[in-house]
């Protein structure tokens, strides 16, 4: 039988064998990745909902596609679904029945689209999820009447992100008919009002109102809520209501970056763990009480129109019933306010306060006496105030055996406590930076029985690892106040003149950092600090790189502001493999002599910090790039610029041109005039 006459057959069973064959088996082309029962399907640039990914899918990530109208037939062939995320899609508009098969979503993302073009529609789509739980609205431009409209009967709803909106008001309409909303996300909007606007929201646990224009958070009943973030307002007033017999269930207040001008007024019955108020203008009043001085000043504040069933509050400014209950506070972070002194009795207020963060203030004295710090206290931030003096007796001291952290950086301190650091076991970060300080030699511990001395000593700390003593004006450390020390990070930068070779030579073992940034050193023996990871030895009018540098296992090195113009091709071989960070602008490099800058360059291990911003010199005294500069004009080896000796054999070459040519007229002297005859007295033909 010829074989054309198996044709028919052949085609008859290839029809029959597609129609068996089962769909699986011919993938369609798709830009989805198929993850489980997760499609992955974004970036690809899709206009529609792909129609072919398998019915039992219940994720379906779309974000970041063309997206423009969601259509009613969408989502028909997924009805286990059970994630939508269409994220960043220009999405208009939700057709009303798209969601009609759609009973098991659970979490929608509408992120960063223009759902403020459709929204009539698209309420009514949204309507039609009846366990939805999560709900992201995020950036679509929404203003209040749109948000309440895609708000509607989503009454499973416990999740709702709002942010990036131009919500302006919020009312008792707002949120109503969200019973079960647990978290609510209104930061980045435009809002300056929200009277009422959570009163149906009785299982809200987590709201944030960052970002906005709130001027005031009065009348705070919200006795469920655990966490508030309020930060980044115009807020001058929190005020609880004061008459509540509930306990409040807040734990987190954020109310930094706001124009707070005084301390908040508190519920009186709270489980209030952090409280963040940085960045307001915070002071404290109790000066006032019967104050002889200015008779004539006010005393008393009076808050109207706080609500129909609350009278009108007149409040004594100093009255300690107004900080509400702090008792359970474990964070206080007051930085960057106007903070003079704590009330009588204000830190007592606090047993197990952990972490007290007051840079940036107005603090004269502390008295860790008279205010009796918990023995809880870890971390004390009291940089950048005007302190002058600290004031403790060894009792207290004692009492402070958590205080890991000590920050008194920036300050005036002339006089400390004797002793001060010794009864503190657990101290491991001391920072004393920038005060005019002195530190105690051995004669003077012996000599001196007063409770308070002008200089300090760091005598039998052994949990200190890292002290910073930067700008302090030391000239001189003595050889043993390191001596039986463990420390890791040393920082004696911004002391000019000061000699430390001997004094640090006890630390050799455990030294990982060390600062001698701007101290005028010259040449310094890091040979014996083997356990060195990190120097600082920028701003030293440095001519060479320290040639002991090489011994060590260096991670990170500071050459910053020197006076290097190269490094050598041998130090930058021994550094390369093992440095991590190179910091080396603001010296005057010789661009004949860069080869150290291409060794760090190959070294894929080195980041060579500000890379674009080291600069060079030519022999013209140009500056150029390092990084864009070609060595054509220098010669690889001796390092020397090819211009040198342009400069040199040019003159030669035209003196001795010039001089041939002379020679040869003193010679020929008719050559040059029969020549200008030639070329230039031609006959002109009529």
């Amino acid at each position: 039988m010829p074989i054309h006459a198996f044709t028919p057959i052949f085609l008859c069973l290839l029809s029959m064998w597609r129609i068996l064959t089962p769909a699986s088996c011919h993938p369609h082309l798709s830009p989805c990745q198929m993850i489980q029962k997760t499609a992955v399907c974004n970036d690809g640039k899709l206009r529609s909902v792909p129609s072919v990914l398998p019915d039992d899918i219940e994720e379906l990530q779309l974000n970041s596609n063309h997206i423009q109208t969601l259509k009613s037939d969408s989502l028909l062939y997924y009805p286990s679904l059970k994630t939508l995320n269409l994220a960043c899609n220009g999405l208009e508009t939700i057709e009303a029945n798209t969601f009609q098969e759609s009973k098991l979503l659970q979490r929608l993302t509408l992120a960063n689209n223009n759902l403020h073009i459709g929204f009539h529609e698209s309420s009514q789509a949204l309507r039609q999820i009846p366990g939805l739980k999560a709900l992201d609205l995020s950036e679509n431009k929404l203003e209040d009447e749109m948000a309440a409209a895609l708000l509607q009967n989503l009454t499973s709803l416990e999740y709702l992100n709002l942010s990036g909106n131009l919500l302006q008001r919020l009312d008792e309409t707002s949120f109503s008919d969200l019973h079960q909303l647990k978290e609510l996300d209104l930061q980045r909007n435009i809002m300056f009002e929200i009277d009422g606007a959570f009163d149906s929201n009785p299982k809200l646990q987590r709201l944030n109102l960052a970002f906005n224009y709130l001027p005031c958070l009065r009348d705070f009943h919200m006795t469920q809520l655990v966490v508030l973030n309020a930060s980044y307002n115009s807020i001058e007033w929190f005020i609880s209501r004061q008459e509540l017999n509930d306990t409040f269930q807040l734990q987190t207040l954020d109310l930094s970056h706001n124009r707070l001008l005084f301390f908040p007024f508190l519920p009186d019955r709270s489980h209030l763990q952090y409280l963040y108020l940085s960045h307001n203008r915070v002071s404290f009043y109790e000066h006032l009480a019967n104050n002889a001085t200015f008779p004539n000043v006010t005393s008393t504040v009076v808050f109207y129109n706080m609500k129909k069933y609350a009278p009108n509050v007149t409040a004594q400014l100093w009255d300690e019933s107004l900080h509400g209950d702090i008792s359970s506070l474990e964070i206080l972070d007051l930085k960057g306010n106007q903070v003079k002194y704590f009330p009588q009795g204000f830190i007592q207020k606090m047993p197990v306060l952990s972490r007290l963060r007051l840079c940036t203030n107005c603090l004269e004295t502390l008295n860790l006496t008279s205010e009796k710090f918990s023995g809880s206290l870890y971390e004390l931030d009291i940089s950048n105030n005007r302190l002058n003096q600290i004031v403790a007796d060894e009792e207290t001291l004692a009492t402070l055996g958590n205080l890991t952290y000590l920050n008194l950086s920036l300050n005036d301190l002339q006089v400390f406590p004797s002793g001060l650091f010794s009864p503190l076991p657990s101290l491991r970060s001391v920072d004393l930076s920038y005060n005019s300080i002195d530190i105690c030699f051995s004669e003077d511990d012996k000599s001196s029985t007063d409770t308070a001395s002008a200089c300090v000593d760091w005598k039998d700390v052994v949990s200190l690892r890292q002290l910073y003593l930067k700008g302090c004006n030391i000239k001189r450390i003595p050889n043993s106040a390191f001596t039986g020390l463990s420390l890791t990070h040393l920082e004696l930068s911004d002391n000019p003149g000061i000699k430390v070779q001997h004094s640090i030579q006890s630390l050799s073992r455990t030294l990982q950092y060390l600062g001698l940034a701007n101290t005028q050193i010259q040449d310094f023996d890091f040979s014996d600090f083997h356990s060195l990871k990190s120097v600082n030895i920028s701003r030293n009018s440095l001519y060479h790189l320290p040639h002991s540098l090489l011994n060590i296992d260096l991670k990170s090195l500071d050459l910053r502001d020197n006076k290097l113009s190269t490094i050598l091709s041998s130090h930058a071989d021994a550094l390369a493999p093992k440095l991590q960070t190179l910091l080396v602008t603001g010296n005057p490099f010789n661009c004949c002599q860069t080869e150290w800058f291409r060794t760090f360059e190959a070294a894929k291990t080195v980041n060579i910090v500000g890379k674009s911003d080291i600069e060079c010199q030519d022999l013209l005294q140009t500056t150029h790039r390092v990084e864009h500069f070609h060595s054509f004009w220098c010669l690889e080896e001796g390092g020397e610029s090819l211009l040198w000796y342009i400069l040199l054999f040019v003159p030669i070459g035209l003196f001795f041109v010039g001089f041939s040519i002379v020679a040869l007229l003193t010679i020929e002297p008719q050559l040059l005039q029969k020549s200008i005859k030639k070329k230039c007295l031609k006959p002109t033909s009529y």
